[in-house]
């Protein structure tokens, strides 16, 4: 069982910028693929960005490419995802996610585990 914990949401104004962390316990970290995934209001729950074990290997939405990246520290157990030019169809709650396999998340979007969510809300 892995334990993600996600920080750093909060209010920000468009064209801002905002940084998540997910903080990992219960298993060994560089074990699994890191991802990010985000949900709006009335929405479903969309892929953001995934990272591979090592870190070699990144994968984003096209709707965050160039403007969002993700990263982790193995040493800390914590996955990263750094958010520039926001803007206000960013905002959602964002969730951390893990799964062994990283091309299993690429390919179906469907982690195995979750973390609780951390609300992120850009102003125009």
């Amino acid at each position: 069982q892995v334990q993600l914990v996600e920080s750093g949401g909060g209010l920000v104004q468009a064209g801002g910028s905002l940084s998540l962390s997910c903080a990992a316990s219960g298993r060994t970290f560089s074990n699994y693929a890191m991802g990010w995934f985000r949900q709006a209001p009335g929405k479903e729950r969309e892929f953001v960005a995934v990272i591979s074990r090592s870190g070699i290997s990144t994968t984003y939405a096209d709707s965050v490419k160039g403007r969002f990246t993700i990263a982790r520290d193995n040493a800390k157990n914590t996955v990263y995802l750094q958010m520039n030019s926001l803007k206000p169809e960013d905002t959602a709650v964002y969730y951390c996610a893990a799964d062994p396999s990283y091309s299993y998340v690429t390919q179906t979007r469907r982690p195995g585990y979750w973390g609780q969510g951390t609300q992120v809300t850009v102003s125009s």
